[in-house]
């Protein structure tokens, strides 16, 4: 986590399940991601649905960035956080109109764009309301970003965007409306990518779309890049006893992504932006569990803890990797285990057939790198209580979200 505290103290002190975030975390991946336009006009806006804790929302608020929205709710939140309303997007395939209009009240700096029935209904709801709506066209690319398919966002088979192909036609029709101002276009081609080489190609194509709309009569001004940057989750911890996981992502940060293709789209002479989530606050999240029971069945181990698929979902819902390591590691021999929750659902894991180090009854262990798609996607199924959440600030821990009572369900 990188402040200086015992983990297992804060176990001990705040219960598990325990969401635990750094805040120092949070700002030097504000930072890091600022840093690499080299001063280039842009815009970072911070994707809410990774994380929209109100207090991690306020320091990435702080730190200057603008936020991403998806409802009405990610855009109450990131408005009582500080986002200025000229540094929100709002993206989304099935916009409500209430959320439309909401939206344009608040005079929001655009909406991404998904459908030409979209545009319809906020150019009538815009013109009832007596106000312009900037919008940004979101573009299919049909590019395969690699990785699990729930998170392929720009093939042609899927629910996002419009196909590049008929991007001139629609933007003529909205470029002649009353109440639209377009102001670019926006493309978003999947999650958690980790080859360079994609994001190029992302690149390449959206610039030669910028020079046809653009000899066509479109001012393009605004180019969203969107977001998708993925992060290392193999191997993060490193220690001389804790297994060894082969880092698949290595020097991997959104930074450094970000420096690669900037060079492309800068060639657009558009103002650009971008939409990270999970590589700002992947990283500066743990979720604490402790053990339950160890159950050995023939030739299997289960380490079962008191976390499971409803606090986060990522493992059984994508299948997705997350280093676990004991809070304390005292040199227990290594042994292949699945580590699994108390839900009724065989798809209740955190991991399977994963090498750790004996643990038993009443060990705490860290999941780590959930800060992003970790409580954002929790639920009460079995009637369970969503968890805690902390925040670490050098020395100091905070309660950000009390740990929920059976009252409250």
């Amino acid at each position: 986590m990188g402040e200086g505290l015992s983990l297992r103290d804060v176990a001990l002190s705040f219960g598990t399940p325990l969401y635990v975030y750094s805040k120092r975390s949070i700002v030097d991946h504000c930072r890091h991601i600022e840093r690499a336009f080299e001063g280039h006009d842009h815009v970072t806006y911070y994707a809410v649905k990774a994380n929209s804790n109100r207090n991690i929302l306020k320091i990435i608020a702080q730190e200057g960035l603008g936020a991403d929205v998806a409802s009405k709710g990610e855009l109450h939140l990131a408005l009582s956080a500080g986002f200025p309303p000229q540094k929100i997007t709002f993206s989304g395939v099935g916009k409500r109109d209430d959320e439309i209009a909401y939206a344009l009240a608040s005079d929001i700096a655009a909406f991404n764009v998904e459908s030409v029935e979209e545009l319809e209904v906020i150019n009538s709801i815009a013109g009832n309301a007596g106000r312009m709506a900037r919008i940004l066209l979101r573009v299919n690319l049909d590019i395969d970003p690699g990785g699990h398919a729930y998170v392929t966002t720009s093939l042609k088979h899927t629910k996002f965007g419009i196909d590049s192909r008929h991007a001139l036609d629609v933007l003529k029709w909205a470029q002649g409306q009353q109440h639209f101002e377009v102001r670019g276009i926006h493309s978003h081609i999947g999650s958690q990518i980790t080859k360079v080489d994609t994001f190029m190609t992302a690149a390449r194509a959206l610039g030669d779309l910028v020079k046809t709309l653009r000899s066509s009569g479109i001012q393009i001004d605004d180019l969203d890049f969107g977001g998708g940057f993925g992060v290392q989750y193999r191997g993060y911890v490193r220690h001389e006893k804790i297994p060894v996981e082969q880092p698949e992502e290595v020097n991997l940060s959104a930074s450094t992504l970000v420096r690669n293709v900037l060079p492309l789209l800068k060639e657009t002479g558009c103002r650009i932006s971008i939409q990270p989530g999970r590589s700002i606050v992947a990283h500066a999240g743990v979720l604490l569990v402790r053990v339950l029971y160890r159950k050995e069945t023939e030739g299997k181990v289960f380490v079962v803890v008191d976390g499971g698929m409803n606090d986060l979902i990522r493992p059984s819902l994508y299948q997705s990797h997350h280093q676990i390591v004991p809070l304390v590691v005292n040199g227990a021999a290594t042994e292949i285990v699945d580590v699994v929750g108390p839900l009724c659902e065989s798809g209740d894991f955190f991991a399977l057939n994963r090498c750790l180090p004996r643990v038993q009854r009443g060990d705490y262990l860290g999941v780590m790198c959930t800060g992003a798609y970790g409580f954002v996607l929790s639920s009460n199924y079995n009637a369970r209580l969503r968890p805690a959440e902390v925040l670490i600030d050098d020395a100091t821990v905070t309660v950000i979200r009390e740990r929920e009572t059976v009252e409250d369900l």
